[in-house]
């Protein structure tokens, strides 16, 4: 028992190299460019469209997906503007992409910086207080 039993054993055997996955028909590869929330991404594929992409449900709080990070989508027919998240690629594998021509040097470059329409002005003049 205890609070050590509850949590669970620090499991490394998980972590073990998987093998390449490389896009199929109607698959793409892409790099996240905007975090929306709700499971929704912002993701700049290498076909030089913007999409709405929308981590699937077998990802979700399992495989954590962050602004920068190259992901596998999956086209839907019916919407050009939507995709789906299907694989995170880890920066190694990104490289071994690179390597053998799947992906270009650079897809997009990620725009971190916030828009001034993000941005939340608040003046407060101390001595009207």
């Amino acid at each position: 028992g205890g609070k050590n039993y509850r949590r669970g054993k620090n499991d490394t055997s998980k972590m073990d190299k998987r093998e390449l996955i490389f896009k199929d028909e109607g698959q793409e590869y892409a790099q996240v460019t905007k975090v929306l929330g709700n499971g929704r991404m912002e993701v700049q594929c290498v076909d030089d469209v913007k999409r709405l992409a929308h981590i699937r449900g077998s990802m979700r709080k399992k495989v954590w997906i962050n602004l920068g990070d190259y992901v596998l989508i999956s086209l839907r027919e019916y919407q050009d503007g939507k995709c789906d998240i299907i694989l995170k690629y880890t920066d190694e594998e990104v490289a071994n992409l690179r390597q053998a021509g799947q992906l270009p040097e650079r897809v997009a470059p990620v725009d971190v910086q916030q828009e001034e329409d993000d941005l939340v002005d608040f003046e407060v003049d101390i001595d009207a207080i």
